[in-house]
C-alpha cells in the first residue's frame, strides 16, 4: 500500500492479536451488532404500530434508538470486515467521514437526552402546560435541532481536520476518531485543538447541566405530592435518567482514552474506546421495553399471541 504525504490510506492498527483472535472477534462482534439491530428495531417498529404510543416521551424515544443504530451502522460493519482483512485500513476521506458520523451521534444523543429530560420537566413540573408546550410542532422542532446543530458543529469540526497535512498513516485505533487523525498531523493543530475543546464545552457541559436543573425540579415538586404520583413519575424518569448517566460515563471514558492515548495498556484502550458503541445502544431498549409499561405491555402481547395488538 502507498502511504504517500497525500494521505490516501490510513493503516487502523489498533487490534489486539488480530492474526489470532481473528474469527473470535468476528463472531462477538457480528452477535452484538445483531443484537443491537433487533433490540432497537423492535421498540421502534412497535412505538410506530402502536397509535398509543404516538406522544412527545415514546416519539423521543424512538429517536435515541434511531440515533443509536445510525452511531453502531458507522462503526460494525467496517469493523466486522477489518477482521477478516489481512491490513484493515481506510482512506484518508473515508475516515473521516467515519469520525464525523462517529461524532454526530455522541453529540446528538446528549441534546436527544436532554430533550428527553425537557419533556419529562414539563410533564410532572407543569402538567396542565403540556399539551400546549409539547404539541407535535415542538417536537419536530427539538428533534430538528438535536441533529442539525450537533452536524454543523462536527462539519466544522472534520473541516478544520481535513485542511491539514499528514505526515504520518498508522491510528493505533480500531476505527477513526477526529482527534486521532489530527495527531498524524506535522503541521499546526492549535485551531483544531481549540474548536474541538470549544464543542466538547458546548455540545456536553449545557445539556448536563440542563438535565441536572430539570431533575432537581422533578425531585422537588415530587417531594411535595403523593406516594402514588411519585411512583408513577420515578417510573418514566428512572430509564432517561439510567441511559444518561450510562452514556456520561462511557462517553467520559472515551475522551479521557483519546487524550491520554499511548500512556494505558494498549487492550485497556481499546476497550474503553469501543465500549461506548456497545453498552449503550444494547441498555437503551432494553430498559426501555423493560420499565416503561405501555412498551412492556407491547412487547409481552407480542410475544405471547395471547390477543391482538390494537393499533
Amino acid at each position: 500500500m502507498n502511504y504517500s504525504a497525500d494521505g490516501t490510506y490510513l493503516l487502523l492498527e489498533g487490534h489486539v492479536e488480530l492474526e489470532k483472535y481473528r474469527y473470535l472477534y468476528f463472531i462477538v462482534s457480528f452477535t452484538v451488532y445483531l443484537l443491537i439491530i433487533c433490540c432497537n428495531a423492535g421498540v421502534i417498529v412497535i412505538v410506530l404500530t402502536v397509535k398509543k404510543l404516538h406522544e412527545p416521551m415514546y416519539i423521543f424515544i424512538t429517536a435515541l434508538l434511531l440515533n443509536s443504530l445510525f452511531g453502531t451502522t458507522v462503526i460494525y460493519p467496517k469493523l466486522l470486515g477489518d477482521f477478516l482483512s489481512e491490513s484493515p485500513g481506510i482512506s484518508y476521506e473515508g475516515c473521516l467521514i467515519q469520525a464525523f458520523c462517529i461524532y454526530t451521534y455522541g453529540v446528538s444523543e446528549f441534546t436527544l437526552l436532554s430533550a428527553m429530560a425537557y419533556d419529562r420537566y414539563v410533564s410532572i413540573c407543569k402538567p396542565l402546560q403540556y399539551p400546549t408546550l409539547m404539541n407535535m410542532s415542538t417536537v419536530r422542532k427539538l428533534l430538528f435541532i438535536c441533529w442539525f446543530v450537533p452536524f454543523c458543529e462536527i462539519g466544522i469540526l472534520v473541516i478544520l481536520t481535513y485542511r491539514l497535512k499528514l505526515c504520518r498513516f498508522k491510528l493505533e485505533r480500531i476505527y477513526c476518531s477526529n482527534y486521532a487523525i489530527v495527531k498524524l498531523s506535522c503541521g499546526d493543530t492549535t485551531v483544531n485543538n481549540s474548536y474541538g475543546l470549544f464543542i466538547l464545552v458546548i455540545a456536553v457541559f449545557p445539556p448536563v447541566i440542563f438535565i441536572i436543573f430539570s431533575y432537581v425540579r422533578i425531585l422537588s415538586v415530587c417531594l411535595k405530592n403523593s406516594k402514588e404520583f411519585r411512583r408513577k413519575a420515578l417510573q418514566t424518569c428512572f430509564p432517561h435518567l439510567f441511559i444518561f448517566i450510562s452514556f456520561s460515563v462511557t462517553s467520559c471514558f472515551e475522551i479521557i482514552n483519546s487524550r491520554l492515548e499511548g500512556n494505558v495498556p494498549h487492550i485497556v484502550a481499546m476497550i474503553m474506546s469501543i465500549e461506548n458503541m456497545v453498552i449503550p445502544p444494547l441498555i437503551n431498549p432494553v430498559i426501555y421495553g423493560l420499565k416503561l409499561q405501555e412498551i412492556l405491555k407491547r412487547i409481552k402481547t407480542l410475544f405471547s399471541g395471547k390477543k391482538r395488538i390494537s393499533f
